[in-house]
């Protein structure tokens, strides 16, 4: 093709400014997440996270037990079994939490969490909270409130932003 063709295309170039079809990017982590919850074997909550930075996913997980463990719909539930009400006892459970399960698979693949957001299906509890802002994760973005009040005050007292998602459309 010849250069002026090119030249004379290029001089007419016009960009119309239109509204974009696709979600905001908290709308489309926040439905990643809750595909990525669908993995999970869990017989009472299932749960997804996923973490992100400068729009880039990092990393994914799900509440599940630890990998050659058998999986929750396999086994009868410890929490059933001794009766702990949710919101109780979090370290009873043969699964590692979603939030858990994402930072584990940053770390075994070397990828730092510094700064970024994690997205999740439910508020991270007091545990997962400690791990988030050890990690380094700045913003919690969470669709469904768990019973964990001490999480909030961790995350507030250390920073890190905690925003319920809200999205009616959904």
């Amino acid at each position: 093709m010849k250069k002026d063709v090119i030249e004379a295309f290029l001089k007419k170039f016009k960009v119309e400014e239109k509204p974009r079809d696709s979600k905001d990017w908290d709308s489309y982590f926040m439905s990643l997440a809750h595909l990525i919850k669908e993995r999970s074997s869990c017989l009472h909550r299932k749960v997804g996270a996923i973490i992100v930075r400068e729009n880039r996913i990092l990393a994914t997980g799900y509440n599940q037990p630890p990998s050659g463990f058998p999986h929750c719909n396999e086994i009868e539930c410890i929490r059933d079994a001794l009766s702990i009400q949710s919101g109780e006892n979090q370290e009873i459970c043969y699964a590692a939490h979603a939030e858990q399960n994402a930072l584990s698979q940053a770390a075994k693949f070397g990828i730092s969490t510094d700064g970024a957001t994690i997205y999740v299906t439910h508020k991270p509890c007091s545990i997962c909270a400690r791990l988030i802002i050890n990690a380094g994760i700045k913003r919690v973005v969470y669709d469904v409130d768990y019973p964990d009040p001490l999480s909030e005050f961790l995350l507030e007292k250390t920073g890190v932003i905690l925003e319920h998602y809200e999205n009616a459309g959904r």
